[in-house]
């Protein structure tokens, strides 16, 4: 019981010794508001906790006021990829033979400047807003998320074949991830937190209590409520898993921040 609860109990109790039976009834429908209120009204969760865990520092930074959490991205990979320029140090050339269908796509990937503003204290939105086709969210090593969507005129299932050794590609120069990012799950655990969202909820690995989360497992916009290793008295937060939609479904559960480039 916490001290609100504690303090109406005590109350309750003297005027149960002391008072009328009108008085007592009236109390006790005081105490039943103030439980549902207690109960349906949680404490908002801080997200500025895991600003630590965005560790890519040459490529990205965090800061936080009282009421945004500011992500600053170069989205430059950490890692190795085929699409990086053939004379920079992280350039690897694709060797992956059990891909025979594996295409290049034109893109090259080079620094851009995103910054991302979104909630400290994330909210559930009254009214869903649809993930845009560009970066829907961010990464710990600075690189940015998109949603299933295909670049007009693509077919998505057709993109998964160019995608690099860690499951990257670019759009234009704009290097991101639409599924498992393999580097940072096999790196920091299938179960880690990963990154955020625009709105401001976490994005998780695609195991749970040593579960694999499938879709099955999320509500229509890819997450649920439940404790984390972050969070021990929960927190809706997005699964990414094997299946389409990936990392997020119909739109953002929550009231989404902004992003500009």
């Amino acid at each position: 019981m916490n001290f609100k609860l504690a303090a109406i109990a005590f109350c309750a109790f003297m005027l149960v010794a002391c008072g009328s039976d009108d008085a007592t009834d009236e109390m006790e429908d005081e105490i039943e508001d103030e439980i549902e209120d207690d109960e349906t009204e949680p404490d908002p969760v801080d997200i500025s906790t895991l600003a630590s865990k965005f560790y890519h520092t040459d490529a990205v930074s965090v800061t936080f006021d009282d009421t945004w959490v500011t992500i600053t991205s170069s989205n430059l990979p950490d890692h190795k990829s085929m699409y990086y320029p053939e004379d920079d140090p992280l350039y690897e050339a694709y060797d992956e033979p059990s891909n025979p269908d594996f295409k290049k796509n034109p893109g090259e990937i080079a620094a851009q400047n995103y910054v991302f503003k979104i909630p400290r204290y994330p909210s559930e939105a009254d009214t869903k807003e649809s993930t845009p086709m560009g970066p829907m969210g961010v990464a710990i090593n600075s690189i940015v998320f998109f949603n299933q969507e295909a670049a007009p005129g693509d077919d998505i299932l057709e993109e998964l074949n160019t995608f690099d050794q860690y499951e990257g590609h670019p759009a234009g120069d704009a290097y991101h991830y639409h599924i498992e990012p393999i580097w940072l799950t096999a790196n920091e655990g299938s179960d880690a937190f990963l990154g955020f969202l625009l709105d401001g909820f976490p994005v998780y690995g695609p195991t749970e209590d040593g579960k694999t989360i499938t879709n099955d497992d999320l509500d229509d916009y890819h997450g649920h409520t439940t404790a984390t290793a972050d969070f021990p008295d929960g927190i809706y937060h997005y699964h990414i898993t094997e299946d389409l939609p990936w990392i997020n479904g119909d739109g953002f559960y929550g009231v989404a921040g902004t992003i500009t480039q």
